[in-house]
């Protein structure tokens, strides 16, 4: 386990699936991986964007572990969900901020856990209205099956086998830990008639 002390009790039906080591961990593999895609593609710059907000914690560690020049940038989603009438909005939405031109640069886009493919989905969205990338890469710091759109991402730091019902959610920002416990339903319980 963790040297890391717990900053808040996990909410109640949630339990630590992962802690920061084995994050820590994760994130150092995936950066070797990356690495060594950059290599492969010939990619002398990249531009590396993480979505809010544990997309963006873990894009900041990868972001100075690989030695990136350009400054990170950041998506927010919120208003390009395609649920977003079912789900509503999130009370901390945040504007997006791209430090520099899309626009024909290789784009290395960071998000903390892929379950259902629709958050990368808006993701791509919201960074086509900046511009048109030469290309994606896509890393997640974990995925797990449940996949409702053909995502797939180049670089994974963790595999997840979960129960249906069930999601992963990255807390922090330090430490970084994950935990699962059952989704939150997306509509309340009909009642009977």
């Amino acid at each position: 386990m963790s040297n890391h002390a717990p900053l808040n009790p996990l909410p109640v039906g949630q339990t630590l699936w992962l802690d920061a080591d084995a994050i820590d961990t994760a994130i150092a593999a995936m950066a070797a991986e990356l690495r060594t895609l950059i290599a492969e593609r010939a990619i002398a710059a990249p531009l590396m964007v993480g979505i809010h907000t544990g997309g963006v914690w873990v894009a900041e560690r990868l972001h100075a572990a690989l030695g990136i020049v350009d400054p990170l940038g950041h998506l927010d989603i919120s208003f390009y969900r395609d649920d977003f009438s079912r789900i509503g909005l999130h009370p901390q939405v945040r504007p997006s901020h791209l430090p520099a031109a899309v626009d024909g640069r290789h784009v290395i886009l960071v998000d903390d856990v892929l379950q259902t493919g629709r958050t990368i989905r808006a993701a791509l969205n919201v960074l086509f209205d900046y511009g048109r990338p030469k290309s994606v890469i896509l890393a997640a710091l974990a995925e797990r099956g449940g996949r409702q759109l053909p995502i797939e991402p180049n670089v994974v730091g963790l595999h997840a086998r979960l129960a249906p019902g069930e999601q992963l959610k990255l807390t922090g920002p330090v430490p970084l830990e994950l935990v699962r416990g059952l989704a939150p339903a997306a509509h309340p319980p009909a009642e009977p008639a």
